[in-house]
């Protein structure tokens, strides 16, 4: 729950905002290196729905997550709500087995498959902000900004081209200077899939990310809402939740630094 904060703190001067922004950028960058030395349990519930809201088929998903090479690899572990059975597993570990080993052979910051999603980082590289205040969220103080597609930014992938035609609103936590929620509508189509595939404006999606065991700072959920066209397809609704828990240490060297310790800007 989001609530405005008491006076007293309301009246408290705001940290500088380039600098602030600055920081949260560089800690969304340390976080998103640091979830690659962990294993983790991943659930997607996808309602798909009819032209007027209704939920047409409701499917689940649940995955484990591990990377290689920082790529993400997924294996399905179940589907609505039943073990995957010998044939299926056989399947999956086969299908698992090539994706690990398109993932080694694919360089860090390139896309085994050519797919590429819109994260908090590549909406944070692309955005800027306006309108601080603070507010409580879960017991905790926050910034929040709106946001939307900075004129001066260079999008240089097709995440970026989704990320800077979003806007919305980020809570940042201010004693850490962490992404607590980010908020985000897509204020125009984007073609994605090579083309063949339009994500309609009005699509937009929630990220949570939360202080995990008093320790790290990663993500925990995700909402989207989402409106696609593809060629030889009328329309595609449906609305996504995403739910990540069960962070394991893949890597003995994981670290991360207290939320708390502010990385130093970067030099001018």
């Amino acid at each position: 729950m989001a609530l405005p904060v008491c006076a007293q703190d309301a009246s408290a001067p705001l940290p500088d905002v380039p600098t602030l922004i600055r920081q949260v950028r560089d800690h969304q960058r340390q976080m998103e290196a640091v979830q690659e030395n962990y294993t983790f349990h991943e659930t997607d519930v996808t309602h798909e729905l009819n032209k007027n809201g209704s939920v047409k088929k409701t499917e689940s998903e649940e995955y484990e997550v591990f990377f290689v090479n920082t790529h993400p690899v997924r294996r399905l572990i179940r589907k609505d709500g039943r073990d995957l059975d010998s044939g299926q597993q056989k399947k999956e570990q086969d299908r698992v087995g090539k994706a690990v080993e398109k993932a080694q052979q694919t360089p860090p910051g390139q896309s085994p498959h050519g797919d590429q999603s819109i994260s908090v980082g590549s909406i944070l590289a692309m955005a800027r902000v306006s309108q601080p205040r603070r507010v409580m969220l879960d017991g905790r103080g926050t910034i929040a900004f709106d946001f939307a597609g900075s004129p001066k930014a260079k999008a240089h992938s097709m995440a970026e081209e989704a990320a800077l035609r979003t806007y919305g609103t980020i809570w940042i936590d201010e004693k850490d200077r962490q992404v607590r929620r980010l908020v985000a509508t897509l204020g125009s189509n984007v073609r994605a899939g090579f083309g063949l595939l339009s994500l309609s404006k009005g699509s937009n999606l929630t990220f949570d990310q939360k202080l995990v065991n008093n320790e790290l700072w990663l993500p925990t959920s995700a909402d989207i809402n989402l409106v696609a066209h593809a060629i030889g397809i009328l329309g595609f609704r449906a609305q996504i939740h995403m739910t990540d828990d069960g962070y394991r240490k893949f890597h003995a060297e994981a670290q991360q630094q207290p939320g708390a310790t502010v990385v130093p800007p970067a030099p001018r």
